[in-house]
């Protein structure tokens, strides 16, 4: 049997109803040695049958509550990139 592939899950998820931000981390590799770079997806949850599904559009009434999201996220990778080792 074939061994599926593990995702990376998501760093920290900001959700308001059905809106979310997942941060992913992600490490790289630069003259300065490894770094932490961040990245966010943005989505929406929401049920089609019995299924529930994802899309990233949005509608009118659900902007506000992916802008918190984004603000959200903002403000963690703000903190967490912006702190500095001195070693």
């Amino acid at each position: 049997m074939a061994k599926k592939k593990q995702s990376n899950p998501p760093e920290k998820v900001f959700r308001i109803g059905f809106i979310s931000a997942s941060i992913f981390a992600h490490e790289i590799e630069t003259d300065d040695g490894q770094r932490t770079v961040r990245s966010v997806n943005v989505q929406k949850r929401y049920k089609d049958g019995e299924d529930f599904k994802y899309t990233s559009s949005f509608n009118l009434s659900e902007l506000p509550q992916a802008i918190r999201v984004m603000q959200l996220a903002q403000g963690y990778i703000e903190r967490h990139e912006a702190e500095v080792s001195l070693e």
